[in-house]
């Protein structure tokens, strides 16, 4: 071993986190500070075990995976929504904040229920595959898929649902009842299946609105801070259009209450 290797110094981090049980009527949210010497390639959920095995046991964080696939450790690092598992500490300054994520249910300190938003979101758009077959044959061969088609619904499938774009999403701060990027991401994912035999009609009876796609004010943080890279912006833009051409069409039907939420110029 060189010596410039034996002599690498490691930094004092001081590490602020948000402390707050909703459980106990005495607590009541405060920064914490935390002193950590830093190790070598050490990533922000390495830390925050360290400290809770060293120096505070009730300190409450998410993990599971560990490697940035079931989406628990996310949180505000630094403001910023991000996984604390791919985040190394060597790319963070020597004192920065620790917060949960905006927008869900706290549990305590960083630990949110985001599994409870996702499913409700999930059961709102209706985000399975819908079959007009009314008995299923199991034994049935499944229809092959172009394999170009299969890897453009995999890259779409690569979402963890961790709730870094909602975190980062001006609407949802402003309207709650927004659906969000990820909501949006699903519609395209489905809308794209073979197997799924809804048109855009019926997408557009959970999109359609301001609390769907058109709520989207284009401020796009869910894209910046998408910790899969998942091309959000373009999906966003794609399902809008469809929906806005799908509203179109319903608005020129003849129906008993016409949907006229996107307006239309008379020419």
């Amino acid at each position: 071993m060189s010596k410039t290797q034996t002599e690498t110094k490691h930094r004092l981090l001081k590490i602020s986190i948000l402390r707050y049980n909703p459980q106990d009527p005495d607590s009541v949210p405060h920064m914490q500070t935390y002193e950590l010497e830093e190790g070598d390639r050490m990533t922000l959920f390495i830390a925050l075990n360290d400290l809770r095995d060293e120096q505070d046991p009730t300190l409450q964080f998410d993990f599971v995976c560990r490697a940035g696939i079931c989406g628990s450790c996310a949180m505000l690092i630094n403001g910023k929504p991000g996984l604390a598992c791919r985040t190394l500490t060597r790319d963070l300054p020597s004192e920065f904040t620790l917060a949960p994520l905006p927008g869900f249910e706290l549990i305590g300190d960083l630990s949110v229920n985001t599994g409870k938003w996702m499913r409700n979101m999930s059961e709102r758009i209706e985000s399975w595959v819908h079959t007009k077959e009314i008995d299923i044959d199991m034994r049935k061969t499944e229809v092959p898929m172009d394999p170009q088609l299969a890897e453009d619904l995999y890259n779409l499938d690569h979402c963890i649902e961790c709730g870094c774009c909602v975190a980062a999403c001006g609407t949802f701060r402003m309207r709650p009842d927004f659906v969000g990027a990820v909501a949006i991401n699903k519609i395209a994912r489905f809308r794209l299946d073979p197997r799924d035999d809804r048109n855009d009609a019926d997408f557009y009876e959970v999109m359609g609105d301001d609390s769907g796609v058109f709520g989207c004010m284009s401020l796009l943080g869910c894209d910046d801070f998408c910790p899969k890279q998942l091309p959000l912006r373009t999906q966003i833009a794609f399902i809008r259009r469809k929906m806005a051409e799908q509203g179109i069409k319903n608005y020129d039907k003849v129906l008993p209450t016409p949907k006229k939420l996107i307006p239309i110029k008379s020419i």
